[in-house]
């Protein structure tokens, strides 16, 4: 710490980041008492925040225009600059303080006062605000001319920044380093910049002179606590603003001043840029590189000065009479417009109270009422109250005019009834960024005036209400800049893709549901071993989402992988959805799809590529476990056709039986008998008693076996057709169906065959009801006389006149032409070579009756017809 003379005065000046205000309070506190004056309510607060913890609640107090925490026994006030009580004059309503000297005071950002618009207060503090044992000034070194000239019995002591300051040039949104803050210079350009950091890097703190405290220190809070890595503020960012911003982007070099549009000066972009770095942790400032390449520049010689901490001197600080006379209205607009004495000092621009003061001061019935010094008084506090809307001097002078009325009338109180409903109307948390930021600044103004003591009967009730709505409507402005200007999620992808090392890992948990959460925030949900990022997220955090998860999810994937091989069989299934590809589940989710094989019965696994992060150990286990499933359901699903392929390669087995055998294992257990012909003609009785114990039907048009045609067995067949083929799955025919429309599509047409149907013509019937229809149509007739087979059967079936037409014929019948005079009748004649060999007799009963012994799950012919 520097070494202070007995001086009353101390001016302690330099660049940003010298610790001048934590100097300040450090000062403060060793005094038995202090007032720190600051140019805003932010910062105020935040300083309040530090003291109270040092000296604790009961001794600090808060005085700005919109809150006052004053406890009995204060002895250390945080204020901003307006609302330092110096002069009781200036107190309308006779503030307690303004009566009080204080053993510390210290103005932090003197040079404001060469701010047009509230320089004039700056300097009035400057020049008037004194300690009783010790007095500082703060600011820039560019300030160093006017101590001279203004207070030249003032020890004036430089402060260097702690750590250095480098230009960075101009980067773009998206490639700007973690822990930077970006400056813009309107709600509009804050609100653009802070959606676009939205969608590239997760989102922004938003930080603007008119939020709150509350809505501010939330905002800030995110930021500091990692939860978004950028700021996006306003210039009241350089204003002391204590933030651990490691890169200053200026949006813009140019901002709208109150009158003009300008660009900034050496000072003000050296005061905002200087918010990079802290203490001795070195920063970098630069501009933000727009869209086609255009973007702010600095000028070469404006890098050197902010970089080198040299700045222009001020040469002027704007002025107005601090403590004007009360004697009359024209007396206080004349001392109000009265010109400085000193050289180094300009008249201050009309700012808008002394523009409400003068518009008031033509109605006759404000200089009726404004006489004698207490009622000036109060006028001048009235036309004092801030315009925190922004309305402009007319609207506001039209609320200030009311004020007034009620001020100089009856017992002086704003009446209580208007005050609670203009608080009403501001009473809701609807609505978006926009309009809850003006039912902030709206609240404000009766806040501001709930502070006035002698403004209404109870005050201090209405000064909580004014505090509670303020809380209230900042908790919902915080919660909306959130909503609007952060995605949590992408800024924990973001931080997540920068992360490196174990330390550095972000923590994943996956709960029960498989919802997996990064940091706490969702990404996705793991099915099995795939992950699904969330439905909602957008699109360009897709690949983000699909990055997080592989990087995070490898000792869940490999526990998974190492369950499924210790698995039992029950969990495991055959996934046969129609036009998908074929494929194996574990526990409702794919792990693997099937592709052709050696041969039918022996398709090759290959895992789903949501395995490719295993382990080649791991991998192996799965692929295992999976073979083992997948060969034991072949032989227990297709146990016959697995003996034909056993039996077709055993050299044991007759060459007479293999010819049969080899044809129709390949064909999946069902084929034409016209096509393995010869094959059966060379069986001998042996040979043909082997086949019907390995389940094949020898059939008069097919031949199959009876086992493979359930539904669960033909299911398993037709897949591993499909998967050998590289096919798509194709719909199964419905589990039970002995009859169908033949489909129009070949691919479908040939799998219903390969399920086990025979096409007559428009429609399909299952090879083993051809059988028995035929062993029933031979049974009823009478060598090769014409006969006229049972109409049930075709009924019971579901077969149209055509179709059993074509059934008959491929039987080796032929149509009879019925006599003349009789009914036409569907006779056949069986015109075949050779009688069919009968290998059972026929069962008693009627035809139709044979063939529902034989099926009893066949319906009635009343049922059929």
């Amino acid at each position: 710490m520097a070494s202070f003379s007995a001086q009353p005065v101390v001016a302690v000046l330099g660049p940003t980041n010298t610790g001048k205000t934590h100097l300040a309070i450090e000062r403060m506190c060793g005094h038995s008492s202090g007032m720190i004056g600051f140019p805003l309510r932010l910062l105020a607060r935040e300083v309040y925040d530090r003291v109270v913890a040092i000296k604790g609640k009961e001794r600090v107090a808060l005085i700005t225009g919109e809150e006052k925490l004053v406890p009995p026994n204060a002895q250390y006030f945080l204020t901003t600059a307006e609302s330092m009580p110096i002069s009781p004059g200036l107190l309308a309503g006779g503030d307690k303080q303004g009566d009080r000297d204080y053993a510390f005071v210290a103005l932090d950002e003197a040079q404001l006062g060469a701010d047009p618009e509230r320089g004039h207060v700056f300097t009035d503090r400057l020049l008037r605000a004194r300690g009783r044992e010790e007095t500082m000034i703060l600011g820039s070194e560019a300030l160093r001319p006017m101590i001279r000239a203004l207070v030249p019995d003032a020890e004036i002591i430089g402060r260097p920044r702690f750590s250095t300051l480098t230009y960075a040039g101009a980067t773009k949104l998206s490639r700007l380093p973690p822990r930077s803050a970006i400056v813009a210079f309107s709600a509009e350009e804050v609100y653009a910049v802070a959606e676009m950091l939205r969608r590239l890097r997760g989102g922004a703190a938003v930080v603007m002179g008119a939020l709150s405290p509350r809505t501010r220190n939330a905002q800030v809070a995110m930021f500091q606590a990692g939860e978004v890595d950028y700021l996006v503020a306003t210039d009241a960012i350089g204003m002391g603003l204590n933030m651990d911003v490691a890169h200053v982007a200026f949006a813009s070099l140019r901002k709208f001043d109150g009158r003009r549009a300008r660009r900034l000066t050496i000072s003000e972009m050296a005061q905002i840029a200087g918010r990079a770095g802290r203490h001795q942790r070195d920063g970098t400032f630069g501009t933000l590189a727009l869209e086609g390449g255009s973007s702010a520049r600095f000028e070469d010689e404006e890098v050197d000065a902010i970089e080198a901490h040299h700045f222009p001197p001020i040469d002027h600080l704007y002025w107005r009479e601090g403590a004007p006379s009360l004697a009359s209205v024209d007396a206080l607009i004349a001392d109000l417009e009265r010109r400085p004495d000193r050289p180094v000092l300009r008249a201050a621009p009309q700012a808008i109270d002394l523009s409400v003061l003068k518009r008031l001061a033509e109605e006759d019935w404000v200089r009726e009422r404004a006489r004698g010094k207490p009622m000036i008084a109060r006028l001048w506090a009235a036309c004092g109250l801030p315009d925190f809307r922004k309305t402009g001097p007319e609207p506001h002078s039209r609320l200030v005019s009311r004020i007034f009325r009620h001020l100089s009338e009856g017992s002086g109180h704003l009446p209580k009834n208007w005050f609670a409903d203009e608080l009403a109307r501001l009473d809701s948390v609807q609505g978006d960024v926009e309009t809850l930021a003006d039912r902030i600044a709206g609240v404000r103004t009766w806040a501001y005036i709930a502070h006035r003591a002698d403004w209404l009967a109870d005050a201090d009730h209405w000064a909580e209400r004014t505090r509670a709505l303020e809380e209230k409507l900042s908790d919902a402005l915080h919660q909306r800049l959130t909503q609007r200007f952060v995605d949590r999620r992408t800024s924990v992808l973001m931080r997540d893709l920068g992360a490196k090392g174990g330390d550095l890992a972000l923590p994943v948990k996956v709960d029960d549901e498989g919802i997996v959460t990064v940091d706490g925030e969702a990404i996705g949900r793991l099915i099995g071993f795939r992950f699904k990022p969330d439905h909602l997220a957008r699109h360009g955090d897709m690949k983000r989402l699909m990055a997080a998860a592989e990087r995070r999810l490898g000792s869940e994937l490999a526990s998974r992988a190492r369950q499924l091989a210790a698995d039992e069989d029950g969990h495991f299934s055959l996934a046969t959805d129609a036009g998908r590809p074929v494929a194996i589940f574990w526990r409702g989710d794919v792990v693997a799809r099937l592709e052709k094989g050696r041969t039918l019965l022996t398709p090759r696994i290959r895992l789903h590529r949501a395995l490719d992060p295993l382990s080649p150990a791991d991998h192996a286990g799965v692929e295992q476990r999976l073979a083992a499933w997948l060969e034991g359901r072949i032989q227990r699903e297709l146990k016959p056709l697995a003996r034909y392929f056993e039996a077709a390669r055993d050299p044991a087995c007759p060459p007479s039986l293999r010819a049969l055998l080899a044809p129709l294992a390949e064909a999946g257990g069902i084929t034409a008998r016209a096509g393995i012909a010869s094959a059966i003609e060379h069986l001998d009785r042996e040979g043909r008693s082997r086949a019907e114990r390995l389940d094949v039907k020898l059939g008069t048009i097919d031949v199959y076996s009876p086992t493979l045609l359930k539904p669960e067995p033909t299911r398993w067949r037709i897949a591993l057709f499909a998967a050998a083929e590289g096919q798509l799955m194709p719909e199964l025919p419905v589990p039970g169906a002995v009859s169908m429309a033949t489909p129009a599509d070949t691919a479908a047409c040939e799998a219903m065959v390969r399920a086990g149907y025979r096409a007559l013509g428009a429609q399909m019937l299952r090879v083993d009801l051809v059988e028995r229809l035929a062993r029933i149509a031979h049974d009823s007739r009478s060598g090769r006389a014409p006969f006229t087979p049972d109409p049930g059967l075709a009924t019971s079936l579901g077969l149209r006149h055509a179709s059993f037409a074509q059934l008959m014929l491929a039987l080796g019948f032929r149509a009879a032409s019925p006599a003349k005079g009789e009914i036409a009748a569907e006779a056949w004649v069986w015109k075949g070579k050779r009688e069919p060999r009968k290998e059972r007799p026929a069962r008693p009963g009627n035809a139709f009756g044979a063939l529902a012994e034989l099926y009893p799950g066949m319906p009635s012919r009343n049922a059929a017809r």
